[in-house]
């Protein structure tokens, strides 16, 4: 399966902040939890549960990855990487399941002559010029 990246090990800044609203009950047995030491904090308990279940859906997602040609992991395009899509007449339609990254030194121009498309299901990380630039192509 040529379309998955692996993923880099995580550091501060390879996560993305949620929130989420729970009821009181299970607020409450969460903290028990922690409280008897199953878990270090709420956030320790949250991540769990997420990659339990996410473990627990693994084979329709790999599924739905490869039904959908999506990308799986971390995709960086860099200058480079646009200017060869330019060179080639060709134009991007950006699929991934994770984080897409657009590097610091893409103009917007060149952005909107490479990307026809971005869909991306985590978090797309570029310049405020960029991602303005290419609003109307974001889904």
């Amino acid at each position: 399966m040529s379309n998955i990246t692996p993923l880099r090990p995580k550091t501060g800044s390879d996560t993305e902040k949620i929130t989420i609203n729970l009821g009181y009950v299970d607020l409450g047995q969460i903290d028990l939890l922690v409280q008897e030491g199953f878990y270090s904090n709420r956030s320790d308990f949250i991540r769990t549960a997420i990659r339990n279940q996410l473990t627990h859906h693994a084979q329709v997602v790999q599924q739905t990855v490869v039904r959908k040609t999506l990308e799986l992991g971390l995709r960086h395009y860099s200058k480079q990487d646009l200017e060869a899509v330019k060179a080639a007449g060709e134009k991007l339609n950006i699929q991934v399941v994770g984080l897409a990254t657009i590097a610091s030194d893409v103009s917007p121009e060149l952005a909107l002559e490479t990307i026809e498309a971005i869909t991306v299901l985590g978090a797309l990380q570029a310049s405020s010029e960029v991602k303005t630039a290419l609003a109307g192509r974001i889904h």
